[in-house]
């Protein structure tokens, strides 16, 4: 069988860029492991969508998603039955010396991102309950420090617009019913083993099974297996960044009076959390200098179980922000293997084989800009399959609800390291 493109991932980003392509006219066969849309790394998302990125490509493209996501059904195009809404919450982002105010606030000024900016009187107003002691720098709970009461206070900068969408599976469902509506071909429970190529040039791929599928085009959307796509593929050798599977996990902890205020990026002591449908409360880690990462070579050897160390780590560190919050004796929540950049910035390009794009080291902190991935990596195909040398000339995306222009240039494979990331999930 020949097709015109395949994109090899279902998740929230490989369904966006299969809906794009699929609008653009082009034929499109989409493959993934999974037996369904969604249900890789995927799932295992926080969907928090926020606009605090070091870059202006990161902020434009978080802002541009917003209004995708304020207006869903009509950024599908189709009736797709039930749909994943979005909440908006607000987020508050609490001053931390590795990413002080003034090293991204004027990104916010420039593309026109709604914020308010607090100190600790207002902190307090705000989140009902915290504790807005500064606990600089991230302490392991079996650091003594960790208890020590605090000497100073910090603020924040609330963004009013922020929030979560309650179900990222969903939402890549969504994407991918609107994308077969398109005449997108989704196809399940199928490993790619082998990319042909011929003169440079992809030519298709070879799937466990025994199939072939040619193909002009193929986009890795494979998210923590990207790198081991690559490396099928022969590419990667002139990329400047590199990926690698981590496994992360997300505690879910119920609050016994409910959790109905903003979303909070605590860097200052290394944790993150949102309300949930129901009152709970979801908790997640900022990759502090204190913890090891659970890097891993093999996505499908991670632990796909919660441990109790993480998950006290995590909740307690939320519980020093949120006193009245408990902390359970027995974990619960959601463990995945993110696909992630040595800056924790995308690399949405083309690469050394001509016709084989990459979408990669998204997990953690692009699901929110999943609507936006889709165009963006529409445009750049379509641009350098029509001669386009976008390693020359980055290409620019027009972002169509707010009319920002997105330098791609930014999420290049050979680009420098982003010295402005935090190094941490949040970008």
């Amino acid at each position: 069988m020949k097709t015109d493109a395949v994109v090899i991932g279902a998740g929230v980003i490989g369904s966006s860029i299969a809906l794009e392509l699929a609008r653009a006219g082009h034929r499109v066969v989409v493959l993934d492991r999974a037996p369904g849309a969604g249900q890789g790394s995927t799932s295992a998302s926080s969907a928090v969508v926020r606009f605090n990125f070091s870059t202006h490509a990161g902020v434009a493209a978080a802002w541009e998603s917003y209004w995708c996501w304020l207006d869903w059904a009509g950024h599908l195009g189709h009736d797709v039955g039930d749909l994943a809404a979005f909440r908006r919450t607000g987020l508050v982002m609490l001053d931390v010396d590795a990413a002080p105010r003034k090293a991204w606030l004027p990104l916010f000024d420039e593309i026109g991102v709604p914020y308010e900016e607090w100190d600790s009187a207002m902190l307090a107003e705000g989140v009902p309950g915290i504790d807005v002691g500064r606990h600089w720098p991230p302490k392991r709970l079996d650091d003594e420090a960790f208890w020590a009461d605090s000497e100073q206070s910090l603020g924040g900068v609330f963004t009013p617009d922020a929030g979560y969408v309650s179900d990222p599976a969903l939402a890549a469902v969504n994407l991918a019913a609107a994308a077969a509506a398109h005449g997108a071909e989704f196809r399940f429970r199928s490993t790619v083993v082998a990319v042909d190529e011929s003169g440079g040039r992809v030519t298709g791929v070879r799937l466990a099974d025994g199939g072939r599928l040619g193909c002009a085009v193929v986009v890795n959307a494979a998210g923590p297996w990207s790198g081991a796509l690559n490396r099928l593929a022969g590419v990667g050798s002139d990329f400047a960044v590199r990926v690698r599977p981590l496994r992360q996990e997300v505690a879910h902890v119920q609050v016994p009076q409910g959790y109905d205020g903003p979303a909070v990026a605590d860097m200052d002591l290394g944790t993150y959390f949102r309300g949930e449908v129901g009152g709970g409360l979801l908790v997640g880690g900022t990759e502090p200098e204190c913890d090891p990462l659970q890097w891993t070579d093999d996505p499908d050897e991670a632990g796909v179980h919660p441990t109790a160390a993480v998950f006290e780590a995590q909740v307690t560190r939320a519980a020093r922000r949120l006193p009245h919050l408990p902390v359970p004796n027995r974990p619960r929540g959601v463990v995945g293997v993110y696909d992630v950049a040595d800056d924790w910035t995308p690399i949405y390009d083309r690469t050394g084989l001509d016709g084989f794009y990459v979408a990669i080291g998204t997990s953690g902190n692009q699901f929110k800009n999943a609507p936006v991935v889709g165009q963006v990596m529409a445009e750049l195909i379509g641009r350098v399959e029509n001669g386009a040398d976008h390693d020359a000339e980055p290409v620019r995306f027009l972002a169509p609800r707010t009319g920002l222009e997105i330098d791609l240039g930014a999420f290049s494979r050979r680009r420098s390291t982003n010295a402005a990331s935090t190094g941490t999930v949040m970008g």
